[in-house]
């Protein structure tokens, strides 16, 4: 049982008798740390000033405080300490209370036999070095995972990349009682400019002149930490150690760690350079998706930047003005569920006096739409600006050609209308690849019936003449469409993102439900718009019905005066 003088146990001996405390002190002096006390209180006052001990011998009978009574106030605060109670009697309850209250190891009775005494007291020091063990494992256990939190919670804290590097080094340094600490960013082969620091109240910021910056640079190069001790770097302040840790995660070294500590009574053991260097792991994982957050958020931010753009110059290629004429009123709206859309609409007036007309619907939405959608702006207009342009079917033809190896190649088609209005005859030819089915009425009626009582409803007309989208075959064929538009006539395009948008409406029993609005639904809500016919007020009615824009919604109308 032999150890060093530094190591060796501490153990408190307790009797009023002198002899017995005197006997006691001879026998273990040689192995352990002997400290006397003549009654119980005197013994409190040892454990106040020694802290804790290792192992307590108490005598039972002692004035003003037992044995019993003085073990049981030493439990609460030293509960790893072995506890044997010395009695000169056997009374049964004083050994009950001594278990239950003082947590006695061994109970033995005077007077007591010397080997035996050892053999307890031997095997008291075994039982004590195995639950300190146990304890210093579990209270490293808890303060390993206490300073874990505190990393993670600093860095739930800040998401920002560039606010949790001080927050982490303020947090490191604080859990490890650190002098001063600071944070060194990697950027590609060296440090970023930006250091971040930490300093304890009342500490000197003359620690940062003196660090060992080729420690440092030897820990960003090998990736391993370096503790260089307090012998070899001297300051006013007293000898200073210095600890640098890499914080690395999957192989990427993010930052270096460097801790201070000026003339402290309790240096960075092993255990605590290996705990730091666990919470730099856990740091590092930190860092690491907080710089991918914010590489993520400035990508973002750059391709809504460059989407703004695409959005403006999508919107700059519709029709930005519309056609003022005595007998037509043409009025278009379009709204891209997203920043850009497959949604389009022409406008046309052919210097012989035609008009014409056309709305689109590329699938899918987004950017390989807005594409699409701007290809075939470009092809239709080469079309209609021709000195005599084909009929519309003969344009659908062109723009298929044109367009269908790009569309069948990326699985994507074109629905749309396109309509030419002659108005010296007030004649409308249209062609229809597999879009929504145009709709014309008389919005002249819609408007003398408004406020009145009507058996009959208001004569309105879908037109059902269409061919396939394109891009679905290389030849599109179909047939034109024609008919003569009458005074207060309304003839009327949308897409599909308008007729398939899901409103609420009140049913009978004046619950809410969510229905498509469909063309009938869309038909409805035509017959309650007063006249003049505005599209504007139509689609916010329609949105403000709408819990989420699903799709691009695009309508177009021409209205004979």
């Amino acid at each position: 049982m032999s150890r060093g003088k530094s190591n060796r146990l501490k153990l408190l001996v307790v009797d009023d008798e002198t002899d017995n405390l005197d006997l006691l002190y001879r026998t273990f002096r040689r192995d352990f740390r002997v400290y006397k006390a003549q009654s119980a209180h005197q013994a409190l006052e040892v454990l106040e000033e020694r802290g804790e001990m290792g192992i307590i011998i108490s005598d039972q009978r002692m004035p003003e405080m037992n044995g019993t009574e003085f073990l049981s106030k030493t439990v609460d605060r030293f509960p790893d300490t072995i506890r044997i109670l010395l009695t000169g009697f056997t009374d049964v309850e004083d050994l009950v209370d001594a278990i239950n209250s003082g947590q006695v190891f061994k109970y033995i009775t005077k007077p007591w036999n010397p080997e035996e005494l050892k053999a307890v007291v031997g095997q008291a020091a075994e039982t004590y070095g195995i639950l300190k063990q146990r304890t210093n494992e579990l209270n490293r256990s808890l303060r390993r995972e206490s300073l874990f939190n505190d990393v993670m919670s600093a860095s739930r804290e800040e998401t920002l990349y560039s606010k949790m590097l001080p927050k982490i080094i303020e947090t490191v340094g604080k859990s490890f009682a650190a002098t001063g600490g600071k944070l060194y960013p990697v950027e590609g082969d060296g440090f970023s400019l930006e250091t971040f620091l930490y300093l304890a109240p009342n500490a000197d910021e003359d620690i940062f002149s003196i660090e060992n910056l080729n420690a440092i640079d030897k820990v960003r190069q090998e990736c391993k930490s370096q503790l260089v001790e307090s012998q070899s770097i001297e300051s006013e302040n007293g000898n200073l150690t210095q600890l640098v840790v890499p914080l690395v995660y999957q192989q990427d070294l993010l930052a270096v760690l460097a801790l201070y500590q000026v003339q402290s009574n309790e240096p960075w053991s092993p255990d605590d350079v290996n705990l730091i260097e666990s919470v730099a792991e856990q740091a590092a994982l930190a860092l690491s998706q907080a710089r991918l957050y914010q590489r993520t958020q400035d990508l973002v931010e750059k391709m809504r930047a460059e989407l703004d753009v695409a959005r403006q110059i999508q919107s700059n290629l519709l029709r930005q003005t519309m056609p003022e004429s005595e007998t037509e009123n043409v009025q278009a709206c379009c709204y891209p569920a997203l920043e850009v859309g497959g949604d389009f609409f022409e406008v046309f007036v052919h210097p012989q006096g035609d008009l014409w007309l056309a709305l689109g619907d590329v699938s899918g939405k987004g950017v390989p739409a807005a594409l699409f959608m701007a290809s075939t702006m470009s092809v239709m207009r080469r079309e209609l600006s021709l000195d005599n342009p084909p009929d519309p079917e003969i344009v659908m033809q062109n723009l298929n050609h044109g367009l269908a190896d790009d569309l069948i190649s990326n699985n994507c088609f074109i629905t749309m209308v396109l309509a030419r209005y002659t108005p010296s005859t007030r004649q409308l030819v249209y062609a229809n690849a597999g879009h929504i089915y145009p709709l014309v009425w008389s919005h002249k009626d819609v408007a003398e019936r408004a406020g009145k009582p009507s058996e009959t409803d208001i004569e309105h007309q879908f037109l059902k003449t269409r061919g396939i989208p394109l891009g679905i075959l290389p030849v599109w064929k179909a047939k034109s469409g024609s008919l003569t538009l009458a005074s207060g006539d309304v003839f009327l395009l949308t897409s599909d993102g308008l007729t398939e948008a899901t409103v609420t409406e009140i049913d009978s029993s004046g619950e809410e439900k969510s229905v498509m609005l469909q063309q009938e639904g869309l038909w409805k809500l035509l017959q309650l718009e007063p006249s003049p016919l505005d599209l504007s007020r139509l689609l916010n009615r329609v949105r403000e019905k709408t819990q989420e824009q699903e799709d691009d919604q695009t309508i177009l109308s021409l209205e004979v005066l």
